[in-house]
């Protein structure tokens, strides 16, 4: 009895240093953004300057835009695209099927700075070129395969005499899909929707060979903006992308249960 109860202690104590381990260094960037010396003097003179600059810097504010609306299109497309995939696997058996399954894995497993510059290079060599409609498409092809392992996981626990049954009923592939098959799936779309988008919009490999002069993401303009010295308008914009960010995933935690039921 008393070896469990040391063995819970140091479990918990082990919990709480990794949890210290990841937040700490987030709790002291948000806490430096409300201090108004930009050499993060003690004690904190708590201000709003550095979130009053933000607002004026428009290289910033144009780069978060450039990545919100990237990070959307790419969703979207990755989202449609990885689960008509992942039914696709879950509906037929075909000859390479396998094969096609196990190709998932290497843009996942390959460093994104080979990715990125065979995507440079291909990009060119079609006429596609650089720019943000070049980035959605890099985006897109890094998400698909995050979207299909997160959906393909989902449909895994879907009985498939449901579809027989609505079927048998007069419906036809369509109503099916739509009606019996995406309600049952709704927890894994909301899960491989915000893997998809949080891929893309914290991408920067992928954005910076296919950025374009004046052009740029978030992840990219960051970057710049420390090569060229570091400013504390850095932590205000990524206080405010934190806490966004948990605000979403408190709000979906809310309402769905992705272990299954709504």
């Amino acid at each position: 009895m008393r070896r469990r109860y040391t063995l819970a202690s140091f479990g918990r104590f082990y919990l709480a240093l990794m949890l210290l381990f990841l937040y700490l260094p987030i709790v002291v960037m948000a806490l430096m953004s409300f201090n108004s010396s930009p050499f993060y003097r003690l004690p904190i003179d708590w201000s709003l300057t550095w979130y009053s600059a933000l607002a004026q810097n428009s290289r910033l504010i144009d780069a978060g835009l450039n990545s919100l609306w990237v990070a959307l299109a790419t969703t979207g497309l990755a989202t449609v695209l990885g689960t008509a995939a992942s039914l696709a696997f879950f509906r037929y058996d075909f000859k390479g099927k396998k094969v096609l399954q196990l190709l998932l894995f290497p843009p996942i497993a390959i460093p994104w700075l080979i990715i990125g510059t065979s995507m440079l290079v291909f990009f060119f060599w079609v006429g596609i070129g650089r720019g943000l409609h070049a980035m959605v498409l890099g985006h897109v092809a890094l998400a698909i395969p995050y979207v299909i392992i997160v959906v393909s996981a989902r449909l895994r626990s879907f009985d498939p005499h449901l579809e027989e049954a609505a079927r048998s009923l007069g419906a036809t592939s369509w109503q099916t899909t739509w009606r019996v098959t995406l309600p049952w799936t709704a927890p894994g779309l909301v899960a491989a929707a915000l893997f998809a988008f949080a891929v893309s919009f914290d991408q920067f490999v992928i954005s910076y060979f296919l950025s374009t002069p004046g052009v740029s993401t978030l992840p990219v303009e960051i970057y710049t903006a420390i090569r060229k010295g570091f400013t504390p308008e850095i932590n205000a914009v990524s206080t405010i992308i934190i806490a966004i960010s948990m605000a979403l995933l408190l709000g979906v935690a809310r309402f769905y249960r992705f272990g299954g039921e709504r």
